[in-house]
């Protein structure tokens, strides 16, 4: 049955990718992040890969490094072809990287060499991209830097979001590593090596990203709006922090800089360049309400529009 696979990844994006392996080919077993304290309880949590590999009666592995002394050797004993690496949040050593026959192949969610690190699809929104895409490739040391197999565009809407980027992005990869593992297994597949010219990272996300600023457009900001939820998620603060979950930038209207007001029902915030719609708010501790909710919420606190933003 096809090509002897190891799998390896952890979160949702690389699940479409384990399924539509193990319907074409023989996973020898799926390695995942170990289960994380998660809550205010801290209970512990299983990763998406691992909850779809238990349902498909696959064998599990959680080594916290594969660097551990035993580890190594028990991934040489499955004697996999290939190993299929998505989104594992793992860095692979040489010795993993060349044991297997036809190497180490990885699903990675941009268009290569353009956002290379740990969050393409947060900054391929962050920056305005008009496109994004998924790559397979050949692992190498070097941070997403080996050579290219195959690669899939896709346009990124006015309206796009982090969730609906990510969700076609892995579909697209579980759609795109199967002709990659057939073109290594007929040896048909050619890579080319990326352009170092063209490289742009992506660097993690962190909590400090979540403030908005109004000296930004809105334009800008709408894009940070888009790409950072649900996590670290954006605000502003007013007094208190107040959440921006959905927003739409107003190139036209133009109000004043780093004020919270009202025109034609709708609630803004005047940035350097045009306005954001705030169209989902959420205080601190509170629901999240649309702009007749919060206007309303508003009169209730005994304050009224515009609200200068601290």
């Amino acid at each position: 049955m096809g090509l002897r696979v190891v799998f390896m990844g952890t979160p949702q994006f690389a699940v479409p990718s384990l399924h539509a392996i193990s319907e074409k080919h023989q996973v020898l077993g799926v390695y995942t992040q170990p289960d994380r304290s998660v809550g205010r309880g801290l209970s512990l949590r299983p990763s998406a890969v691992k909850l779809t590999a238990l349902k498909l009666g696959l064998p599990v592995f959680q080594p916290e490094k594969l660097s551990l002394p035993g580890e190594f050797e028990q991934l040489c004993d499955l004697r996999p072809d290939v190993i299929v690496v998505v989104a594992y949040g793992q860095i692979l050593k040489k010795n993993v990287l060349n044991f297997p026959r036809l190497g180490c192949i990885n699903v990675h969610s941009s268009l290569l060499p353009r956002w290379r690190g740990a969050a393409p699809i947060q900054w391929a929104l962050l920056s305005g991209d008009s496109e994004s895409g998924v790559s397979t490739m050949q692992l190498v040391e070097k941070l997403d830097a080996g050579p290219v197999f195959l690669q899939v565009k896709t346009l990124i809407s006015e309206r796009e979001t982090f969730q609906t980027l990510h969700d076609r992005l892995a579909e697209i990869g579980a759609q795109l590593v199967l002709p990659t593992l057939l073109g290594l297994e007929e040896g048909s597949l050619h890579s080319q090596v990326q352009d170092e010219s063209q490289v742009k990272y992506a660097s993690r996300l962190t909590k400090e990203m979540e403030r908005l600023d109004p000296r930004e457009t809105a334009f800008s900001l709408d894009c940070r709006v888009r790409a950072l939820n649900p996590w670290p998620g954006t605000s502003v603060q007013v007094g208190e922090r107040l959440k921006i979950r959905q927003a739409q930038f107003h190139p036209e209207i133009q109000g004043p800089v780093g004020k919270i007001f009202e025109r034609t029902g709708m609630v803004l915030l005047g940035t350097s360049q045009g306005s954001l719609e705030l169209i989902r708010l959420q205080w601190e501790g509170k629901k999240e309400v649309g702009p007749s909710q919060f206007l309303n919420g508003l009169k209730g606190r005994g304050q009224s529009l515009p609200l200068d933003l601290d």
